[in-house]
């Protein structure tokens, strides 16, 4: 993927989507359902981006998270009352940059920051630490075989 583009944003209600999620999501409302169309026909790609207030019906881009995950819809399924099932892969986490506002839905300027690479020695002493809790819990704790 590119450090920049531009992406159809498909704002998130009480979810959160991470990169390698491969989740189902319901989708009704029509600006939604318009940037998953626009999807279907181009790339596949989309960025999902939680909303700030789930209740909010019709977000505006300060409604909506500076952060979230482009991803590519695997399956699209539209339901006889008009709304969509729609079957995505979160790919990578990406920070938006801008959103645009077009006649259908909105549109985002958005970054995919360069992934961090762990500390190895940080990672090591987090597991030996977490050994030792747990073997403290066990000796605690009877009924852990």
């Amino acid at each position: 993927m590119s450090d920049t583009a531009k992406y159809p944003v498909l704002p998130l209600r009480d979810i959160v989507v991470f990169p390698s999620m491969v989740i189902p999501l319901f989708v009704g409302r029509d600006k939604s359902v318009r940037a998953l169309e626009h999807v279907m026909e181009n790339d596949k790609k989309i960025l999902l981006v939680a909303q700030k207030d789930a209740s909010d019906n019709d977000p505006k881009p300060e409604g909506i998270h500076s952060v979230g995950v482009v991803a590519t819809v695997l399956q699209l399924l539209k339901l006889p009352d008009g709304t969509v099932k729609v079957l995505v892969e979160g790919e990578a986490r990406a920070r938006v940059l801008k959103f645009t506002r077009l006649d259908d839905y909105f549109e985002a300027e958005a970054t995919i920051p360069p992934e961090e690479e762990p500390d190895d020695a940080e990672i090591a002493a987090l597991r030996r630490s977490v050994v030792s809790q747990f073997e403290s819990y066990v000796k605690l704790n009877k009924r852990v075989p």
